[in-house]
């Protein structure tokens, strides 16, 4: 905590040194400029390939088009009550700054998810930072359509952004998840600069029955099991069989992955609850609360109104 406030508030005096300063200690990169120049965009996009490339611009159009849906039901409206108008005025920030982790591997679906809701939502300049940017990050930042990207991270970022330094720009607010520090830097500034929430490790439930497919079960626990070492992770389940069958496929899964260390680690902490009954399931997973909740089994919208605390929802495969 000590280390957090005193990096906030020797970029808060010396601007861009502090930030070079910082980035070379923690991050060991030595900056001449943050900026991520236009040549380097194109390169980017070489680099991350044709497919890649593709991939991300579908994902774009599709969180798009979700956004888009979203805006609709926020509305302007006043009504007049014995001669009193009320009413209510949607406004958007005029600029917001995303953290995009860097991390063990890149996130470019963080980029997504973060700036094209606020693009959709008519934010007038949407900047990024980003620590060691991989190109796949840097082509789903600028399909994403954020006005300036710069390679920075860490709590040295977080300051930047909240109060400005002679390059970047202070924002209005700032949204994206990062590790502890930048989670403890984002919670020093709140009061003088907005903040979206304070994000802790990746949750994934999953409630399956015998309808469940055991490979989808698998792949949707290793998903989130590679984020991070202190992903929590719940499989909850009726069916004694399907346990055997996920725990099967998940050896043969883990070992064609990259980040198979990191969910062997993970899994140490996997909790695996055989109930009696789906309703049983439900109350549990009501009580977790999950970031991610999935529900794989056979008439998932059966139970869709029975489950109240979830950050996202998923039904079957």
């Amino acid at each position: 905590m000590k280390t957090v406030k005193y990096v906030i508030e020797e970029v808060r005096r010396n601007g861009d040194k502090a930030v070079r300063k910082y980035t070379a200690i923690f991050d060991k990169v030595e900056l001449k400029d943050f900026k991520v120049s236009k040549r380097e965009i194109r390169e980017a996009y070489r680099e991350a390939g044709r497919e890649t490339v593709e991939t991300i611009r579908k994902a774009a159009t599709n969180i798009r088009r979700f956004a888009k849906t979203q805006l609709k039901n926020f509305q302007d409206f006043e009504y007049t009550e014995n001669g009193v108008t009320v009413g209510q005025k949607i406004i958007p920030l005029e600029r917001i700054g995303v953290y995009v982790p860097g991390g063990r591997y890149p996130l470019p679906s963080t980029a997504l998810m973060c700036i094209i809701p606020a693009k959709v939502a008519g934010v007038r300049e949407i900047i990024v930072c980003s620590p060691k940017i991989k190109p796949v990050t840097i082509v789903a930042v600028d399909l994403s359509g954020a006005d300036l990207i710069f390679k920075i991270g860490g709590v040295q970022a977080i300051a930047a952004m909240a109060y400005g330094t002679e390059t970047i720009p202070k924002v209005d607010k700032i949204v994206g998840p990062g590790n502890i520090y930048v989670t403890t830097a984002k919670k020093e500034v709140f009061g003088d600069c907005g903040i979206d929430l304070l994000a802790g490790p990746s949750e994934i439930l999953i409630i399956a029955d015998n309808y469940a497919n055991p490979k989808f079960v698998a792949a949707d626990l290793l998903a989130q099991a590679e984020h991070d070492v202190n992903t929590k992770i719940f499989f909850v389940t009726n069916s004694k069989n399907l346990i055997k069958k996920v725990n099967d496929e998940l050896k043969i899964q883990i070992k064609k992955l990259e980040t198979k260390n990191i969910i062997k680690e993970a899994f140490k902490n996997k909790k695996v609850i055989l109930v009696k009954n789906l309703e049983e399931a439900i109350k549990i997973a009501n009580q977790i609360a999950p970031e991610h909740l999935a529900l794989q089994v056979k008439n998932p919208k059966k139970y869709l109104n029975q489950l109240k605390n979830y950050g996202s929802l998923f039904l079957n495969s």
